[in-house]
C-alpha cells in the first residue's frame, strides 16, 4: 500500500473543505494506506476539541467521526508550530491526541517521503 500525506490549510471558516481532507484521510486508511496529516494555517484550529465535536461539512460527515477513524487506523497528525502559536494552540492542547508540533522542513520531508499528497 501507499504512504499518503494530507496537507490541510483550511479551518473552521471553510468547514466542508476542512472536513473533506479528514474524510479523504479516513478513506485512505480504510483502504489500507499509511496516512499522515499536516495541519497548517487556519487548519490547526481543527485540533481543538470544540471544533472536532461541532464541525460538519456538507456531504462529508462530522469532523469527529473522521478524526476518530483516522486515529483508530493509526493515522498521525502534525500541526504547524508557527500556525499553532499564532492561534494560541500549545503542546498542552494536544496532550491526549496523536499530534505533534512541526516546522516547515517536516512538511517538506513528509511530502518527499510520501507516494501521494492531497491538499485541502
Amino acid at each position: 500500500m501507499s504512504k499518503i500525506l494530507v496537507h490541510i490549510t483550511h479551518g473552521p471558516e471553510h468547514p466542508t473543505r476542512a472536513a473533506l481532507g479528514f474524510l479523504v484521510a479516513k478513506s485512505a486508511i480504510e483502504e489500507g494506506h499509511e496516512v499522515t496529516l499536516f495541519l497548517a494555517g487556519d487548519a490547526v484550529q481543527l485540533a481543538r476539541d470544540a471544533v472536532l465535536d461541532n464541525l460538519v461539512g456538507l456531504g462529508t460527515g462530522t469532523l469527529r467521526e473522521s478524526y476518530d477513524a483516522i486515529v483508530a487506523g493509526g493515522g498521525h497528525f502534525y500541526l504547524s508550530g508557527m500556525s499553532s502559536r499564532g492561534r494560541g494552540i500549545s503542546d498542552g492542547d494536544m496532550a491526549d491526541k496523536p499530534m505533534e508540533m512541526a516546522t516547515p522542513n517536516v512538511l517538506v520531508r513528509l511530502a518527499l517521503e510520501s507516494d501521494r499528497m492531497f491538499t485541502y
